[in-house]
């Protein structure tokens, strides 16, 4: 029932910007915390961004101050903007949502999306 569906990715040079969307249906997204984890070749899944439904973020080291995770609430979307890419940013980014609160027959706990491909190379 659950439904995360991302956009966005694509191939960038480095230095340059993505905007990666990932749109929920089938939960309250206000009792959801949304984040965003990517996996690249040879590497486990990492947390890049998460923020709740209060606006509240946490940002992994590797891209604070580079990338910017918000949401909108009224559209079920979390968004992470992307600046100054670097090729060690290439991988397959997943939206997640923690589902807080079991509700509308959706069990508390972790959901994915099918990821989106980002690629920085010149």
């Amino acid at each position: 029932q659950v439904q995360l569906v991302e956009s966005g990715g694509g191939l960038v040079q480095p230095g340059g910007s993505l905007r990666l969307s990932c749109t929920a249906s089938g939960i309250r997204f206000d009792i959801a915390i949304m984040g965003w984890y990517r996996q690249a070749p040879g590497k486990q899944r990492e947390l890049v961004a998460t923020a709740t439904s209060a606006g509240r973020t946490n940002y992994a080291d590797s891209v604070k101050g580079r990338f910017t995770i918000s949401r909108d609430n009224t559209k079920n979307t979390v968004y992470l903007q992307m600046d100054s890419l670097k090729p060690e940013d290439t991988a397959v980014y997943y939206c997640n949502a923690n589902v807080l609160i079991t509700h509308w027959g959706t069990r508390r706990g972790d959901y994915w999306g099918q990821g989106t491909q980002v690629t920085v190379s010149s």
